[in-house]
């Protein structure tokens, strides 16, 4: 009998976990929607995020948090506004632009795209862009990749970022009867010949600067040839603030 007035008796019904669980579930899905996306997603919002998930109770709970503002969202939006915020941001809008303009030569290895911390990097490939032992860039093969590129490079939200050419080549030495001393005037060639094209698109040449580095840094071993072909290549480099 003492069982059977348990059983009909107001007590937990065992359900109350459901609760729970679906505010997990819910505070899961705002994560990852706003992973998904950063850009769309202030520091100070994921922040509360992770100490509501931390908490022992969730939404309607007791002891639970929501994400409305409080007294210090203030302080967040005020760091996310700061100058080198506003630049990472555009770094990683530039960086996704990138790998969808030029994902065809992504693919057939006439571009790298990547990120370091000089900034955002487009490699070209110098064996699609210039003959062996040349610095003129092959107009009617790349005219097309390199328009897409002078399309990026002024865009408006980078306009305030120097752009940095660097060329690089591999270890074989230069014919002394060829126009090139050595592959510090070739590569550094290559690079001023990337700068006036992209000069000719109204791009200011205040923001660039040109380097040449021979085979000084090689991103692969030159003791094969696919690893030279690796190292003979034009770094453009959207660089960051903290690389001038």
């Amino acid at each position: 009998m003492a069982r059977k007035k348990r059983e009909s008796g107001g007590g937990p019904t065992g359900q109350e976990w459901l609760t729970t669980y679906s505010d997990m579930v819910t505070l899961m899905l705002c994560f990852f929607v706003i992973m998904f996306n950063p850009d769309e997603g202030t520091s100070a919002q994921m922040q509360q995020i992770s100490a509501s998930m931390a908490t022992r109770g969730l939404g309607a709970l007791a002891g639970g948090m929501t994400l409305s503002s409080g007294r210090n969202a203030d302080l967040g939006n005020t760091v996310m506004s700061l100058p080198s915020m506003e630049k990472g941001r555009s770094l990683g809008t530039a960086l996704r632009k990138a790998v969808s303009l030029f994902d065809p030569e992504i693919r057939s290895n006439k571009v790298k795209v990547t990120h370091d911390e000089r900034g955002l990097v487009i490699t070209l490939a110098s064996d699609a862009f210039f003959a062996p032992a040349s610095a003129r860039i092959n107009y009617e093969e790349t005219r097309d990749i390199l328009l897409r590129l002078g399309a990026l490079l002024g865009d408006k939200d980078l306009l305030d970022n120097k752009i940095r050419i660097e060329g690089h080549t591999d270890n074989v030495t230069t014919d002394p009867a060829g126009p090139w001393e050595d592959n510090w005037d070739l590569s550094t060639a290559r690079s001023i010949s990337v700068l006036h094209y992209l000069t000719d698109m109204n791009i200011d040449e205040k923001r660039f600067q040109v380097a040449g580095f021979a085979d000084t840094v090689p991103v692969a071993r030159n003791d094969t040839a696919e690893g030279r072909a690796y190292n003979r290549r034009v770094d453009v480099i959207i660089v960051d603030d903290g690389h001038l």
